[in-house]
């Protein structure tokens, strides 16, 4: 596709704001999403511009935050050039070095639907998410138009991770990673943003998108490790390097 083509393409989609619903992750709040036109075309050269936008994609729709009262939700990615692990996530990587990984096209098998059901019934009991069926499984992390991979992290011939990434013209984008609940103690979710990390230098690829960071949830504060980390704010992407608070974040996790 040329670049006149995309922008003409860009400069036509349509854009559907939700309805307000409960926030999952802050209480007593709502959220809207701001989403693609779901019949318009979509494709990955279109995707990958909308990513410096701070859309993301959830199965084949492509959204980002627009609530009206908050804009808690951060857009966040790491610049891979400048990006050193520290200590602990040196240790995590030499922790688990008796994996082996293995990044595959997207796509069902019976071996990793059966991890991700344990994951959900441990992690998100009660959720909305509990006894997930195939094609949920398949609706929610693929498709037809990206081009995702499953990344899966084993130990001999027992899998105990997939990490889910799309491929975007100038990165990659973390998606949703799962594991074994008995395998917490490896940091399998931090190994595999190491791993996409290291992929995106493999592949000459700037960024790894991080989707959003909240300052107040605690399950987005893993994100906040990975320096220098660029959010998107007013607009344009700006960087903090290890040791720099981010906007709104607390003093005693920094």
């Amino acid at each position: 596709m040329t670049a006149d083509a995309l922008n003409k393409q860009l400069k036509g989609l349509a854009f559907y704001a939700s309805r307000p619903t409960p926030c999952s992750y802050l209480p007593g709040r709502e959220t809207v999403n701001l989403f693609t036109d779901p019949a318009a075309p979509m494709n990955t050269a279109i995707y990958s511009r909308l990513a410096d936008f701070g859309f993301r994609r959830s199965g084949a729709h492509v959204y980002r935050p627009r609530c009206p009262a908050c804009q808690a939700c951060v857009p966040v990615r790491v610049p891979v050039a400048t990006f050193h692990p520290n200590r602990s996530q040196r240790r995590c990587q030499q922790r688990n070095a008796d994996l082996s990984i293995h990044a595959r096209p997207a796509g069902y098998d019976d071996e990793a639907f059966a991890l991700y059901r344990r994951y959900i019934a441990s992690r998100h009991a009660g959720g909305g998410m509990d006894d997930p069926q195939a094609e949920q499984y398949l609706a929610f992390l693929t498709s037809p138009w990206a081009e995702t991979l499953f990344v899966e992290y084993r130990w001999q011939d027992t899998l105990l991770a997939v990490s889910v990434l799309d491929v975007l013209q100038q990165g990659l984008s973390a998606v949703y990673t799962f594991f074994d609940p008995a395998q917490s103690a490896r940091s399998l979710g931090r190994l595999a943003v190491l791993w996409a990390i290291e992929e995106c230098r493999r592949r000459g690829l700037g960024w790894l998108y991080l989707g959003y960071w909240i300052a107040d949830c605690r399950k987005m504060q893993y994100k906040q490790e990975y320096r220098p980390l660029e959010l998107l704010r007013g607009g344009h992407w700006q960087a903090f390097a290890r040791g720099a608070l981010l906007p709104g974040e607390d003093t005693s996790s920094a």
